[in-house]
């Protein structure tokens, strides 16, 4: 077969391969068409004029929450949770063992979001019974179950919360108060703060917590490094990476006394 003839075959093939294409794709389409039109028709009820407030409806206002509840879920996730702290002490955790990237970000973040979903279930649950079941059965107004739902997210961060670093911030907005005056009446004069207070008081000392705790966990990890870097040196294998040879020990050592348990279960017993 000449090349003329070659290219003419491998034309006809092509064009063959577009009308097939084309009469799949122009079927397809048919019967997505027909099934679209055989679909019963959606609608999105945004709540009656006549009904009472919180109940029975979902109306505009209650959409627009809604959806910026979900376009701030990471920064509370973030800044009004136990993630923080965790994630941090994980990374220090697999920055001591020198493990480089095992295990990986995924699994980090993923072990991070349920233990904080594990940590924050009672404070859950208890916006859920306090403020969201009564607004959802119109035994309160939108304002009082916004006020409601910070109340148990207060008293959470306020219990994790340093009294230096709530004063500091109490002295930056300049509001003539501190944390002692506050508590005179009782703690529950606290949960009257605003939340531009309480959350960056509440990340500061969660910083502070999570980066103590780091220094702690690098402290064995850091001896077995001196210890093998001074063994090799008295042997005289200086050109021997001494992290090359310390990291079995120090996965043998996190493995033998249950590190992973041990630092889960302090984490969360941390918080409670």
């Amino acid at each position: 077969m000449s090349s003329a003839q070659a290219k003419k075959h491998a034309l006809k093939k092509a064009v063959l391969h577009f009308v097939v294409f084309t009469l799949l794709t122009g079927l397809l389409l048919a019967v997505f068409c027909l099934t679209a039109q055989a679909a019963p028709s959606v609608t999105f009820d945004l709540g009656d004029e006549g009904a009472p407030e919180g109940e029975g409806s979902f109306g505009v206002i209650e959409l627009l929450m809604l959806v910026t509840l979900i376009a701030l879920a990471p920064s509370i996730l973030m800044m009004m949770t136990s993630f923080t702290r965790i994630i941090i002490v994980l990374s220090f955790v697999r920055s001591a063992l020198g493990t480089q990237q095992t295990p990986p970000n995924q699994v980090l973040i993923g072990i991070s979001l349920f233990l904080t979903l594990f940590i924050m279930a009672p404070v859950l649950t208890q916006i859920n019974e306090e403020a969201y079941q009564p607004y959802k059965e119109g035994q309160i107004t939108r304002e009082e179950f916004v006020e409601t739902a910070q109340v148990p997210m207060k008293e959470f961060m306020l219990r994790q919360t340093y009294t230096n670093d709530l004063n500091l911030f109490l002295s930056i907005a300049d509001t003539g108060d501190t944390v002692d005056t506050l508590i005179v009446n009782g703690p529950q004069d606290l949960t009257k703060l605003g939340l531009e207070i309480v959350v960056p008081a509440f990340m500061t000392s969660e910083l502070k917590r999570a980066f103590n705790i780091g220094f702690l966990l690098f402290i064995p990890f850091l001896i077995i490094d001196i210890v093998v870097s001074s063994t090799l040196m008295s042997m005289g294998m200086v050109m021997l990476p001494p992290s090359m040879i310390a990291l079995p020990f120090k996965i043998m050592m996190f493995v033998l006394v249950d590190g992973w348990g041990l630092l889960f279960g302090n984490l969360v017993r941390g918080f409670r």
